[in-house]
């Protein structure tokens, strides 16, 4: 596929996971999209769909090869999918994240940010916090 053209499905893989679009993700995926390619922000799709709380793209992406773990670089949307999504309270794609292999305890900003447990209880989300304790992740208070 050429740079044009990847570019291009890129841009329609963002539109159809802001639109929680998971047929027309599946086939951009199988039409060979590459599920980690950021868009010009440095936004990984990934993320954008853990912010959003799309966790059946988010199934999607991951099951097409795209790295749990993998930092975004986007303006206003930097951080690790985990992260994003403990932020915000969307427990069902924690959990998505977490079968994927997600690291409950990578902090963000290459390990110097805030951990998907501090997001979580910062934004008040109980469930997604218990969850992600039951994943392994330490308290920031007995972190070391």
């Amino acid at each position: 596929m050429n740079q044009r053209k990847r570019k291009k499905y890129s841009r329609h893989l963002f539109e159809a996971i802001w639109g929680g679009d998971r047929a027309r993700v599946r086939a951009l995926l199988r039409a060979g999209v590459d599920p980690e390619r950021p868009d010009s922000e440095g936004t990984t799709p990934l993320y954008e769909a853990c912010v959003n709380g799309r966790t059946g793209v988010a199934r999607l992406l991951l099951k097409a090869g795209a790295a749990p773990d993998a930092e975004s670089a986007g303006l206003g949307a930097e951080g690790t999918p985990l992260c994003a999504a403990a932020c915000w309270g969307r427990t069902a794609t924690v959990c998505e994240l977490l079968a994927h292999g997600a690291d409950p305890n990578l902090r963000e900003e290459n390990g110097t940010g805030w951990s998907p447990l501090a997001w979580a209880r910062a934004g008040g989300h109980s469930e997604t916090a218990d969850v992600l304790l039951a994943a392994g992740a330490v308290p920031p208070e007995r972190a070391a």
